[in-house]
């Protein structure tokens, strides 16, 4: 038997371990290639008048719950046609169409999934995964999203594993502490179930409980299938 052919018989194990990166500098985001990483963060504070910009939207519409597919080329006029014709407006979807545009060209893509919410209590409230390949996610005000590095998890006790407990007693964590939390501003790209050779170690994440009378505006964007 060739050495080739020993090669093909007993592939690499699979990398087990998951790491979680984060630097305030844009770049970071290409991390998301290391095959050992399955969550990036570009850690960013918002200019002033970005977070006044959230607050306007979400108090014109504290309702906001919307789905857009859109282009790099089109993303600034997509959402400014959705948030208005006020300044505010334009500061947000000039940052927004930044976005877009960078996880377009990160991943090669001629158009994303846009989704932008106004939330006053937990979407997702659970610890789970998503069956994508990779998700960009940014919280523009309030609460951001909570996640687990992938070493501190027992996998098991994902969706029914948890036999009807709490996230907090169900055991797929030990402490409290072992909850990662993005900031406000922050820039998060999660690796899914579906990016190759990641099944079995996408980002374990949840969205936070708000505190009342407060509410949130998220960001995600998804690949979208040509």
């Amino acid at each position: 038997m060739s050495a080739l052919d020993r090669i093909s018989n007993n592939p690499l194990p699979q990398i087990q371990f998951r790491q979680g990166i984060e630097d305030t500098q844009h770049a970071v985001l290409t991390d998301i290639y290391q095959e050992d990483t399955n969550m990036v963060v570009w850690k960013r504070d918002l200019a002033n008048n970005l977070e006044q910009a959230a607050d306007a939207i979400i108090e014109s519409n504290p309702t906001l719950e919307e789905l857009l597919v859109v282009s790099p080329e089109k993303a600034f006029e997509s959402v400014k046609k959705l948030l208005g014709s006020s300044p505010e407006a334009e500061v947000l979807a000039e940052d927004i169409a930044y976005l877009v545009d960078m996880f377009c060209c990160l991943f090669d893509l001629k158009r994303g999934a846009l989704r932008m919410t106004v939330l006053d209590r937990a979407m997702c409230p659970r610890f789970h995964v998503d069956r994508v390949p990779c998700r960009l996610v940014t919280t523009y005000q309030g609460i951001a999203t909570e996640w687990l590095p992938h070493n501190v998890a027992d996998r098991s006790k994902l969706g029914t594993g948890n036999m009807g407990k709490p996230d907090e007693l169900s055991g797929l964590f030990d402490n409290l502490s072992d909850i990662q939390q993005l900031n406000s501003g922050d820039v998060g790209l999660m690796k899914g179930e579906l990016w190759h050779n990641n099944e079995g170690a996408g980002l374990i994440h949840r969205s936070p409980q708000v505190p009342n009378n407060t509410r949130r505006l998220v960001l995600t964007l998804d690949f979208m299938d040509d």
